[in-house]
């Protein structure tokens, strides 16, 4: 079983907008690679697998929806298929780049199926607001009923096992 992405590094844009990806990072990421805007003005960089799971996890019907079109649009639209240079270095387009705030240093981090790219200013933001809630956030997602979220049970962070 693979661990998948986790962790946190900071690093700096070099002038071309290139960045150096972890070499941990990128061996899970493979020889290509999605990078696209994420949720709350980070960038995502996925496995071309995870890509397309993406793509596939939503429901046909989904683009009736006003909101999964605007989703899907805003997403794709800001996608580029990404592959490393000889030194591990990945080129971040600048409307990305525009789109995460990110000037020069920024913030690599794990999140499981993908990496995530913020700016520092941002992700210190983030973290300090996520961490102050960390408890409340824990009890409101282990509390929901089973089979509505894929998360680790409530036992087994007890020390019971799992459910």
């Amino acid at each position: 079983m693979q661990l998948g992405f986790m962790g946190e590094f900071r690093h700096s844009l070099d002038n071309k907008n290139r960045l150096i990806i972890p070499s941990r990072f990128r061996e899970l990421l493979g020889e290509q690679f999605v990078v696209t805007r994420g949720l709350d003005r980070c960038l995502y960089i996925c496995p071309m697998d995870e890509w397309f799971r993406l793509q596939e996890s939503f429901p046909s019907a989904a683009i009736a929806t006003s909101d999964y079109r605007k989703f899907s649009r805003l997403l794709n639209a800001g996608a580029v298929a990404g592959e490393f240079d000889t030194q591990g270095r990945v080129t971040i387009p600048a409307n990305l780049l525009e789109y995460a705030g990110i000037t020069r240093d920024l913030v690599i981090i794990g999140v499981g199926t993908r990496a995530e790219v913020w700016s520092v200013e941002s992700w210190d933001s983030y973290r300090d607001d996520a961490e102050s809630s960390f408890n409340e956030v824990v009890e409101k997602i282990l509390d929901q009923p089973r089979g509505t979220s894929s998360r680790v049970s409530k036992d087994a962070t007890e020390g019971e096992g799992p459910r």
